[in-house]
């Protein structure tokens, strides 16, 4: 649509129906935060009792109706397609009506919201490394940030240091110019399309930080010693069509959201393709590796279950882990196997809502993060303002948060999230990516199971 937007100017004018399937989504303010975390700069109307969508008969999201200058209805397509695609039709609808008259080009007023004022803009993923480093997919300024924490006045508690008063970082690199792109070169020149999951390889002379370049459908990779960015895969294009492997920068990829390294290479959380896919990091050949591109959620080997828009992955030892973000679930894939896929928590397309437990009537809202530590699974989970914390046992609890939208520091459960994307651990601190808050939020895990334990706002200095 953006590209539409851009093509044809004011005599186009696109209006987003948004008819939400999760609860959250459903709420007007709700809505505001996702068409600003998206660069939306069009109308949306919230059609949260579906009345717009039964009155065009639509069926499936997504889906475009196309309405002539007069009000007339033209027709309407479901699913994905690109800008080439429509732009003869709406051509050919502006010229006749142009003919007699009858267009207009005087925009809409549109009343768009004022840009976050601080160092992160929506910040989407989190990558924690020893010794206080962190980095920052800010991903509303299109970069990364390096940061180095530091958690000032912690003390002993007899059982460890303890986190007393606010963690600080300063920022020691950033990657990206913060211009909207798709450029390599120098971290200064560099550009980015909303980065979101990282990972870090540790190699002899350099490290390299790995970047899923979600917007631009690019898997990049950054030499930390050199300063450089290099594009590995994609073609910058969304794919369009299912199952289809290829090489570097000749392969298709369709909205990569986190990586994870493996022995032999690279997994990539395929998003749009509800799928997860390998990267060989020798010869670039990229193709799909678990799941069938159904949207769904079945278990069972590779080549037949089915995903629904995996957004996190975390590994540890034999289990990848990943955060199942549409159909509201935790799943893991043994890597010992074809691999084969197991599903922790969650039951269906439709079945979401905040229900702690064990066993099936244990419920998240699309969860988009996940990191395992320690034989637990630490849970973005997005939707219900929450971190949940669950054994690999399946029993899920609430960590943190009040499952109010809020920023608010203090203890575990009496602290306020606003849609929550990410989570890491590194030195027994639990980051969280606090999207809609604009923050990072730290918690100190060896005085988790203590009165004590607080959710603190980390302090980023330039």
């Amino acid at each position: 649509m953006r590209e539409l937007e851009g093509r044809f100017g004011p005599e186009l004018v696109i209006i987003g129906v948004h008819s939400g399937k999760f609860r959250a989504e459903r709420v007007t303010a709700n809505i505001a935060q996702a068409a600003d975390r998206m660069d939306v700069r069009h109308a949306i109307v919230n059609d949260r009792q579906y009345r717009v969508w039964r009155t065009y008969g639509v069926n499936a999201w997504p889906t475009i109706v196309i309405v002539a200058p007069d009000g007339g209805y033209v027709g309407s397509l479901p699913g994905e397609f690109l800008a080439d695609q429509l732009e003869p039709t709406l051509r050919a609808i502006l010229a006749e009506f142009e003919a007699v008259g009858g267009i207009g080009r005087e925009p809409l007023p549109l009343a768009l919201p004022t840009p976050a004022d601080g160092p992160l803009r929506f910040p989407g993923k989190v990558l924690a490394a020893s010794g206080g480093r962190l980095f920052v997919a800010d991903s509303g300024h299109d970069r990364i940030l390096e940061l180095q924490v530091k958690v000032e006045g912690s003390v002993p508690d007899g059982a460890g240091a303890r986190m007393d008063g606010k963690p600080s970082a300063r920022v020691v690199r950033i990657i990206g110019s913060g211009e909207r792109g798709s450029v390599d070169g120098p971290l200064v020149l560099a550009r980015f399309d909303h980065p979101e999951g990282m990972a870090l390889r540790h190699a002899p002379d350099t490290e390299t930080l790995f970047v899923a370049d979600s917007e631009n459908h690019a898997i990049r990779a950054v030499d930390l010693g050199a300063g450089e960015v290099t594009t590995l895969a994609g073609t910058g294009l969304q794919s369009r069509r299912a199952n289809v492997p290829g090489a570097g920068r000749g392969v298709a990829l369709s909205s990569p959201w986190d990586l994870a390294l493996v022995d032999d290479g690279m997994i990539i959380a395929m998003a749009g393709a509800h799928q997860l896919w390998k990267l060989n990091l020798a010869t670039l050949e990229t193709g799909p590796w678990v799941g069938t591109g159904r949207e769904d959620i079945s278990d069972g080997p590779a080549a037949r279950c089915t995903l629904a828009q995996p957004m996190g992955v975390s590994l540890t030892g034999d289990r990848l882990y990943f955060a199942d973000a549409e159909s509201s679930a935790v799943r893991f894939a043994d890597l010992r196997s074809t691999p084969d896929v197991t599903t922790i928590v969650g039951r269906g397309l439709f079945e979401f809502g905040d229900e702690d437990g064990k066993g099936g009537h244990v419920r998240l809202q699309h969860p988009y993060g996940v990191a395992a530590h320690e034989d637990v699974l630490f849970v973005a989970d997005t939707y219900n303002n929450k971190i949940k914390r669950i054994d690999l046992g399946g029993r899920s609890e609430t960590f943190a948060g009040d499952g109010k939208e809020g920023l608010r520091d203090g203890e575990l459960l009496d602290a306020r999230f606003d849609e929550p994307q990410d989570v890491a651990v590194a030195d027994d601190l639990l980051f969280v990516a606090d999207t809609n808050n604009h923050a990072i939020r730290v918690i100190d895990l060896r005085t988790a199971a203590g009165s004590r334990a607080q959710v603190r706002t980390l302090q980023i200095t330039q």
